[in-house]
């Protein structure tokens, strides 16, 4: 059930408040709304009756928004950016047959992206949409139908459908390393690049290559991607996954710091909210993927 009407404020006094808290001015605002500045004092008065609620005082020669207000405000532009996206969101398609999907940054672009033609091909109605996520976040906060997920089976509340594992291997730029040949021992004697969604990924490597080491420090980034690049600009040695990895030694950008690709603990996943109805665009995906899985 939709709120009281009371709380519902119209749509020109939510746009004046916005507008006067984030320009600072009634002058400024009537610009932006093409209103005159009398206008917009009008559209803030009917707000306040509208709430019950003192919004603004005078300072001077202008009016100035009540702390209470300010953070009203905020949350105001919140809400109109969210009713702009879903009007894109609507408009880009009116049928309505879309799924949204949060995609992890390199995984997505590398393993998911090349494989997307074959599914829009036989799947022309569904059109998708995507945002990134590194991270597990809140399903039920955001507009997702499902995200891909790395790592194990501990993202609660989700359905889990597996889609690959995932193997490393370190590369660096081919003018790093010198004329000697890179044990892994070695190494450690070189800077190592870390990601910060992967914390103890240089251990577990070097673990599983007979080296022990613990509390390896190094310069951290956030995705794969940015990692890669410093790895081509002679920053250091990065362990990458081989869908990328292969793809920069290809370009000649990197080499192969040891030939053996070691396999991670972790795994890819798609994920959706276990409690709630699967729509049928998801649906469609997931038989898909069915058959383009890797073990």
């Amino acid at each position: 059930m939709i709120a009281s009407r009371r709380f519902l404020p119209t749509l020109p006094s939510l746009l004046a408040l916005e507008a006067l808290e984030r320009l600072g001015s009634v002058t400024l605002a009537a610009g932006e709304l093409a209103l005159t500045p009398s206008a917009v004092s009008r559209q803030l008065k009917v707000l306040e009756g509208q709430l019950g609620v003192t919004l603004m005082h005078r300072k001077g020669q202008g009016l100035q928004l009540t702390p209470a207000a300010q953070d009203y405000a905020r949350s105001v532009r919140e809400t109109l950016q969210e009713l702009a996206r879903a009007s894109l969101r609507l408009t880009s398609n009116p049928d309505g047959v879309s799924l949204n999907l949060a995609v992890l940054p390199a995984f997505g672009a590398h393993w998911l992206g090349p494989r997307l033609g074959r599914f829009r091909a036989e799947n022309p109605d569904i059109r998708l949409n995507f945002g990134t996520r590194a991270v597990p976040f809140d399903l039920r906060r955001e507009r997702f139908d499902a995200a891909m997920h790395f790592g194990h089976r501990d993202w609660h509340g989700v359905d889990y459908f597996d889609l690959a594992g995932e193997s490393v291997i370190p590369v660096a730029a081919p003018g790093l390393l010198g004329a000697e040949p890179v044990t892994p021992a070695r190494l450690l004697e070189l800077p190592l690049l870390h990601l910060e969604s992967r914390p103890g990924a240089w251990e577990d490597w070097l673990e599983a290559q007979g080296v022990a080491v613990t509390g390896l420090h190094g310069m951290l980034f956030d995705q794969f991607k940015t990692l890669a690049e410093a790895a081509a600009f002679g920053m250091g040695v990065a362990l990458l996954p081989t869908f990328l990895a292969d793809e920069e030694v290809a370009r000649g950008r990197l080499v192969r710091v040891h030939e053996t690709p070691s396999r991670s603990a972790g795994r890819y996943w798609l994920v959706w909210l276990s409690d709630r109805p699967m729509r049928e665009p998801l649906r469609r995906l997931l038989d898909w993927l069915a058959a383009e899985r890797e073990p």
